[in-house]
């Protein structure tokens, strides 16, 4: 495996994120890296970004959790942010990437009673590691986010996006989060997210999750992911659904997740009005304070 680790001047200025960058050993020789807010003996807040962001997405959530008392968490999964890059599109598996992430989670950083937050990818990976460490897990929030097996179509709109990234000479990463954002982000915000990859050698991770995505019934993701619906189904943790209420790829899964999750039955939940598909863009203030009345209700 070639592994590509993005040089850390790359990341000077950031806007509205001081956080110092942690990092932890995982499998196949990686290094993944995470930030965190708030007290260290707060309690465990875990975010998990999808395609093709990374923790930066979460600092308006940070701060929020943090003035609380949490401790929040911020991930960069593996090809993203400021952890490394596998540089082979073949090297990204979905099976690899919850190895990946639950190593640094419970080996490395020995986390019980984790709320996992995940959105986009982060919920597919986060939905897997409740289900499949349910010792672990104390709350579950699902943002804009789902658990595909392939046995109900994928929306139009998500196949033009898995084309597009597949087929795209040169991805755009800040074009493509601005594209699953409802306001205009200023030119320092879309550089934040241009940051992690230097040039187009760095851009395996962006380019091989789209695809991953469980699309069809036969998929390899697919016995996997349903083994943790029949967990999730019967998992008695709080659960709150927390979606934007203008996302045309995940916005379906809201009403299937609010019926099927018992811990999410007689809760109130929210739709974050005027936010995309990255609704910690949009409104991660909002949504932070969301996640912090659930957290500290329960």
């Amino acid at each position: 495996m070639r592994i590509l680790r993005t040089p850390e001047e790359r990341f000077a200025g950031l806007p509205g994120f001081p956080y110092e960058p942690r990092y932890a050993e995982v499998p196949d020789g990686l290094r993944m890296a995470y930030a965190e807010a708030g007290p260290a003996d707060g309690e465990p807040v875990v975010l998990l970004h999808g395609e093709p962001s990374w923790s930066f997405l979460y600092r308006d959530v940070m701060r929020e959790l943090a003035a609380v008392g949490l401790r929040a968490i911020a991930v960069d999964l593996v090809g993203f942010g400021r952890s490394d890059k596998p540089a082979d599109p073949g090297d990204h598996t979905y099976a690899r990437h919850v190895e990946w992430t639950r190593s640094l989670l419970y080996d490395a950083l020995g986390l019980t009673g984790v709320t996992m937050v995940g959105q986009d990818w982060g919920g597919l990976i986060g939905l897997r590691l409740a289900a499949e460490h349910p010792d672990r897990i104390a709350r579950i929030v699902a943002a804009n986010t789902g658990l595909p097996t392939g046995d109900i179509p994928m929306p139009e709109v998500w196949h033009r996006f898995k084309d597009a990234v597949v087929n795209a000479p040169a991805l755009d990463i800040a074009r493509f989060v601005q594209s699953g954002c409802v306001t205009e982000l200023p030119p320092e915000v879309l550089a934040a997210y241009d940051a992690p990859f230097p040039d187009e050698t760095y851009k395996a991770g962006p380019r091989a999750m789209p695809p991953l995505v469980p699309a069809t019934p036969d998929d390899p993701a697919a016995p996997a992911n349903r083994a943790a619906w029949q967990i999730l189904t019967t998992l008695d943790r709080p659960f709150l659904v927390a979606f934007s209420d203008s996302d045309p790829i995940t916005g379906g899964m809201a009403p299937i997740l609010r019926r099927s999750m018992p811990g999410a039955a007689g809760r109130a939940h929210p739709v974050i009005k005027g936010a995309g598909h990255f609704l910690q863009e949009d409104a991660g203030a909002e949504l932070g304070r969301h996640i912090a009345a659930f957290v500290t209700s329960t």
